[in-house]
């Protein structure tokens, strides 16, 4: 092998190292400021804008909106109010993101959930013509792109466990209405301390977190 033809490979494998560690890169990593540019900067706009900062395009081009999106967005978050996108400006704006993304899908998961109240009990039942508790758990969350196995038991066994201060609406909770520790009922989490499921008694209803439940309560798992 040729020296030219060797240089050239090292310079090639340089290359291509280069642009792995480009694409590995994470908001954040990077100091952001007025008159940056690039992807990292759509991606900072774009979050500003779903988050409600509205600063116009997401061009790529860090300029005088985007820079006052970034001061009112750490402002709101008690941060240096500098308008420089910071590691810590950056892990701030990443969790508000992540939240906010949750937010909505919760929100949109409840409201499905919701259009059944009133629906009969019905033992293996897992469609509108009647659900059981597992039943109405799964087929809400298929119908917004999750799949879950089918009994409530197997359910308590994806995503990840959650505390019971620790809830968020969406969060699907678990319950041993014998008070024998095995799972027997489920539901799922919708806030202010309630959440909605397929009741044996009364079909499809909001109950709340009261004695009752929290006595029966076993866990939570969150799944998006």
């Amino acid at each position: 092998m040729s020296k030219k033809i060797a240089i050239l490979l090292v310079l090639s494998a340089l290359f291509v190292f280069g642009i792995a560690q480009t694409a590995q890169a994470a908001l954040g990593d990077t100091l952001l400021k007025a008159g940056s540019t690039g992807p990292d900067v759509v991606q900072l706009q774009t979050e500003l804008n779903d988050l409600g900062y509205n600063i116009g395009t997401a061009d790529g081009i860090f300029g005088p909106k985007t820079k006052a999106g970034v001061i009112r967005f750490q402002t709101a978050n008690s941060l240096s109010a500098d308008g420089i996108v910071g590691p810590i400006t950056a892990r701030a704006l990443a969790s508000a993101y992540t939240d906010k993304l949750h937010t909505d899908k919760a929100n949109t998961i409840i409201a499905a959930a919701e259009k059944y109240i009133g629906v009969p009990y019905q033992w293996g039942g897992n469609s509108p013509a009647g659900f059981d508790c597992s039943g109405f758990v799964q087929y809400v969350f298929a119908q917004n792109g999750i799949t879950l196995p089918r009994i409530s038991r197997d359910q308590y066994t994806v995503g990840t466990p959650v505390y019971f201060p620790d809830l968020k609406p969406g969060d699907i909770i678990f319950f041993s209405t014998a008070n024998n520790g095995i799972v027997d009922h489920d539901g799922i989490y919708i806030g202010n301390n309630q959440f909605i499921n397929a009741s044996s008694s009364k079909g499809v209803i909001i109950y709340a977190m009261g004695p009752y439940w929290k006595s029966a309560f076993l866990g939570a798992r969150r799944v998006f």
